[in-house]
């Protein structure tokens, strides 16, 4: 369930890891990977078998012998053995011998003197002892159809991405598969391990399964970026790495399955039974999943970023993605402002009391005593009622004003003339 939630959480966006944005940290690493591999192949260089360069191999039973001892018999005959290793454990571990081309002529034929060498000081049958000779011109034949055969599936898988989607994310592709390539070769270098026609069908194996990994993720990527100039909240960049992140799940779950067997395949195949040739097979395979999980995710990806956004569409829209980013920040650090209200006080401003009219001002206010006092200071108090003091008689009387004073608004009386 937990494994179900991230990854929905990763294809929804929820979570998401900036891939794209880190991009030079990856350019930097593979770019020392690959500087190494370079210098390793062109110092030491590749340890080809003899069905590339030609020479001689020989095979037999150790029947309890060292190493050291058939190094020693095929010294004795006058040859120095470029590889010897052994194959097999137990009782049916053997000897694995390979040596330059050797001549067979009938007064000098030195694989009869290296099978009758072996026989007599490992003690031995002459039957047990398997030998096989590659000339020089078959080895290179060999690896000039192997160049060939590279080449084609090179340009057919150009030719098939930029039909699929454009040359662009068909560039970025080759580059991630040439990234793998430099690398499985540096390792092997690096190892001395040997170049055989299982490493060669290794290698067309990882430059498969790498190209469609990447394959995958450009497809997704394609989806989040097929109309994203026409409005969108998104820069390219963004978009590319919700692809990513969309399908990284299931490039690890793939990975790993892919390699789980591989690696079965390398520690029992040669640990346990000790197969020159399934070692050869099992390494590149190794190397080559590992990297091609690593490039279909952390170059391939960027490397279309770079290219994508060097056009001015996209130039543009990471432009207007920018703009209203900034523009969406400013409005939200501003204090928001409340729709007016008829009735409503303005906001940030004091609530000014609400004034009466003249009429009722003069309903509401108090009359004055005729000391000065209000009568609403005894509330309970009755008023007087008749003539006011001091008045003439027949003089009626008189509301006060505003102010206590007769006459009106806080004025003085006019007497009639």
């Amino acid at each position: 369930m937990a494994r179900e939630g991230l990854a929905h959480r990763l294809y929804t966006g929820d979570v998401s890891y900036d891939f794209i944005g880190r991009r030079r940290w990856w350019y930097i690493g593979s770019g020392i990977v690959i500087l190494v591999a370079i210098a390793s192949l062109a110092i030491a260089g590749l340890n080809p078998s003899i069905d590339f360069k030609g020479g001689a191999q020989f095979q037999g039973p150790l029947n309890g012998h060292s190493i050291q001892d058939v190094t020693n018999a095929v010294n004795s005959a006058g040859v120095s053995p470029s590889t010897v290793e052994t194959t097999g454990s137990g009782s049916a571990k053997r000897f694995q011998i390979e040596t330059k081309t050797l001549t067979e002529t009938p007064g000098n034929d030195q694989v009869s003197k290296i099978t009758d060498a072996l026989s007599s000081q490992l003690g031995i049958k002459a039957g047990d002892i398997d030998s096989t000779t590659v000339g020089a011109t078959w080895g290179s034949q060999i690896t000039h159809k192997a160049v060939i055969g590279l080449i084609v599936f090179l340009v057919a898988v150009i030719a098939y991405l930029s039909i699929r989607f454009e040359w662009k994310m068909a560039l970025a592709a080759i580059i991630a598969l040439l990234h793998d390539l430099v690398i499985t070769a540096g390792i092997y270098s690096l190892s001395g391990f040997t170049v055989s026609p299982s490493t060669v069908i290794a290698l067309l194996t990882i430059l498969g399964y790498s190209l469609y990994d990447t394959v995958v993720v450009f497809d997704k990527v394609r989806e989040n970026t097929a109309s994203i100039t026409g409005g969108s909240r998104m820069t390219f960049s963004e978009a590319a790495n919700l692809g990513v992140n969309q399908t990284l799940v299931r490039s690890i779950n793939t990975s790993i399955i892919a390699l789980l067997p591989v690696i079965g395949l390398l520690g029992i195949g040669v640990g346990l039974l000790g197969a020159g040739s399934l070692q050869d097979l099992a390494l590149a395979l190794l190397i080559g999943l590992a990297s091609g999980a690593y490039s279909s995710i952390f170059i391939a990806p960027p490397l279309l970023c770079d290219f994508k956004e060097r056009e001015p569409a996209y130039q543009q829209l990471a432009k207007r993605v920018a703009v209203r980013r900034v523009k969406e920040a400013r409005e939200a650090r501003e204090p928001k402002m409340q729709p007016a209200v008829a009735g409503a006080p303005l906001p940030n401003r004091p609530v000014q009391p609400e004034r009466p009219s003249p009429a009722e001002a003069t309903e509401a206010e108090p009359a004055e005593t005729g000391d000065g006092v209000t009568g609403d200071l005894e509330p309970d108090r009755p008023r007087a009622e008749g003539p006011r003091v001091g008045a003439r008689p027949g003089q009626p009387r008189r509301r006060s004003g505003r102010g206590g004073r007769p006459g009106g608004r806080g004025g003085r009386s006019r007497k009639r003339r």
